[in-house]
């Protein structure tokens, strides 16, 4: 179904809110990340940085819940339309990672101004 092996075991996966389209984050997928995410029906990755695998909203409780997956015709990248528990996907607490624009003057400016919550108070360590 999916093929791994094009990308050294990881595939892209974009994360859309089932009802709006609006792309929420985009992240990484390895083989088990993909069949925990279809066993699930929660969202799972692989972490790039901590070399391990992670639900989403292990920590914020902010969880992703599976309605659609889509797969590329490639079969090396998919497209994942969930529901969004807690209002954000973002870590920095923002409802999408895409919360900033690059300027015609290439100037990076905020599209949001408003958090959904606080990291400092989600993510105590």
């Amino acid at each position: 179904m999916m093929d791994f092996e094009k990308a050294d075991g990881l595939l892209p996966a974009v994360v859309q809110d089932y009802r709006s389209g609006e792309v929420l984050m985009v992240a990484y997928m390895n083989d088990d990340a993909f069949a925990l995410t279809r066993r699930t029906g929660k969202m799972h990755y692989y972490s790039r940085s901590r070399g391990r695998i992670w639900m989403k909203g292990e920590t914020s409780g902010h969880v992703q819940e599976v309605k659609e997956i889509l797969i590329d015709c490639d079969e090396d990248a998919a497209v994942f339309k969930i529901k969004q528990v807690g209002g954000a996907a973002c870590h920095t607490g923002y409802r999408s990672c895409f919360y900033r624009r690059l300027e015609q003057g290439g100037d990076l400016t905020m599209i949001e101004d408003e958090k959904v919550f606080d990291p400092a108070r989600v993510y105590q360590q």
